[in-house]
């Protein structure tokens, strides 16, 4: 029934990938409908209000490598609102006591192991350790097979459990011990044969080889500008987002059939925006995680027991506090928190009017804005997390985390505002078998012409992993659309 298609493309998903595949599939003429469970677009890069404040609810910055994102702002009028993190560091919060995390280095990797920062951190025996990666034989790691691995073989476990531990659980939620290197530092096995074998040289050629600047960068008024653009950009193309939509099966009849039902609206939020019944296209694309589950009703290949990693469930606090003694911004732009640590409950700050200057300017003279983060990573090899307090004490949880942290005190009457957001599925850890769960996932997709798949649980963590996936996937859908009826007269909705 090719004649009940009211759609060029059904893009299930409005989370960042969906709306930058959506973008480019609306730029090229095609007629686009986005559907998505939750009651507003943009997936884990949205905003919220606190204490008068409008701030990021969940990604805050991005990585600059590949320079993907950098093009997509760019397109988007963004580029004057891009700044980098002021120069401030990082901490890093052990057992041993507090320290910085190096200044020039890869998820903690330090490029030059007896720098100052890293003795600080590491004392003398621990980077003397690290140091002799500079003269041990290429062969030493080249058979590690996950980046904790090789990490100790080349530094030792100083660096793995003080340095690289603390920003890999930040970074992807999960424990360096079960990574692939080439999954969480893309790059860095080739930049290590050409600097002989050596760890730290590799990092250096890496660091070396990439864009002058920040290795992340911000916006301007928050990431989430990201999403408000994107759907500005395509509603005004005339695509159309349906939020608290879900997708509930997709079938094959003669077209794609997506079957959707309300999600339901949270209590007093606005009417949802819905479409309930059947979205019928040529064209798939799938910006989801349950992207495995709706492909099995296909039937082309069994994708039943395929499971990718729904990652460690994540909840961001931010307080709002009125305390000009982090005037002096004490732990720099933020703290990680190390293994072993029973002292705190998170597992990471963000002193985020430090770290943005654009923030700090924003907001009232002495009040400042810090983010922590809750939910660790299981051990290697164990299963399940934990790390999330009760929700009757998590406030109470997070602002004593926050005065150990940061080193100063914090009082209650300090607190100006506060909110807490629970984010799932928004950080997939690359495990191998999640890699192999997705390595299914597109073997499938390859054998359906008209169905693409995109998101950070198969690109990977971070808008620089997420949008040229994305973009690629739209792509792949504008090779031979065919022609289809008109569609009906719908309003553009979001």
């Amino acid at each position: 029934m090719t004649g009940g298609a009211a759609w060029d493309v059904v893009v299930v998903g409005a989370g960042v990938a969906g709306l930058v595949a959506a973008r480019d599939l609306v730029r090229a003429g095609r007629r686009v409908v986005l559907v998505d469970g939750r009651d507003t677009p943009g997936g884990a890069v949205r905003g919220h209000d606190v204490a008068g404040l409008r701030l990021d609810a969940g990604a805050e910055s991005f990585a600059t490598r590949g320079g993907a994102v950098a093009a997509l702002l760019a397109e988007l009028g963004l580029a004057d609102d891009v700044v980098t993190p002021e120069p401030l560091g990082a901490w890093v919060h052990l057992t041993s006591g507090n320290g910085p995390l190096p200044r020039t280095g890869l998820l903690g990797v330090p490029a030059h192991p007896l720098a100052a920062d890293v003795r600080r951190t590491l004392g003398t025996p621990g980077a003397l350790r690290a140091a002799l990666d500079l003269v041990l034989p290429a062969r030493v790691g080249a058979r590690a097979t996950t980046f904790g691995a090789l990490v100790r073989a080349r530094m030792g476990d100083a660096v793995a459990d003080r340095l690289v531990h603390p920003v890999v659980g930040g970074v992807h939620a999960a424990d360096p011990d079960d990574l692939a290197t080439d999954t969480v530092a893309p790059g860095l096995a080739a930049a290590r044969a050409g600097a002989g074998g050596s760890l730290a040289r590799g990092v250096r050629a890496l660091r070396a080889s990439a864009p002058a600047g920040s290795a992340v960068q911000g916006l301007r008024g928050g990431i989430h500008r990201l999403v408000d653009a994107l759907v500005a950009d395509v509603t005004g193309h005339g695509g159309v987002v349906l939020t608290r939509t879900r997708a509930t099966s997709l079938v094959r009849d003669g077209v794609f059939v997506v079957r959707t039902e309300p999600a339901g609206a949270a209590s007093g939020a606005v009417p949802p925006t819905t479409a309930a019944g059947e979205l019928r296209a040529p064209r798939v694309l799938l910006a989801t995680p349950q992207a495995p589950a709706l492909l099995a009703g296909l039937g082309a290949t069994d994708l039943t027991s395929v499971a990718t990693d729904d990652g460690v469930p994540v909840t961001l606090v931010t307080l709002v506090l009125d305390a000009p003694v982090l005037d002096a911004a004490p732990r720099g732009t933020g703290v990680l928190v190390g293994p072993g640590v029973t002292d705190v409950t998170a597992k990471a700050l963000t002193h985020a009017t430090a770290k943005w200057g654009w923030l700090g300017r924003t907001a009232p003279t002495g009040r400042h804005v810090v983010r922590l983060s809750f939910g660790r990573a299981p051990a290697s090899g164990a299963g399940g997390a934990d790390g999330v307090p009760p929700a009757d004490a998590l406030l109470d949880v997070a602002l004593a985390d926050a005065a150990t942290l940061l080193g100063v005190p914090l009082p209650a009457d300090a607190l100006a505002g506060h909110a807490v957001v629970r984010w799932t599925q928004s950080l997939p850890r690359p495990s191998a078998a999640h890699r192999a769960a997705v390595a299914s996932v597109r073997a499938a997709v390859a054998e359906l012409p008209g169905v693409a798949v995109c998101g950070a649980w198969a690109a990977g963590t971070g808008l620089a992993s997420v949008v040229p996936d994305a973009r690629a996937a739209a792509a792949t859908l504008l090779d031979a659309t065919p022609d289809v009826p008109d569609a009906p007269d719908t309003p553009v909705q979001n």
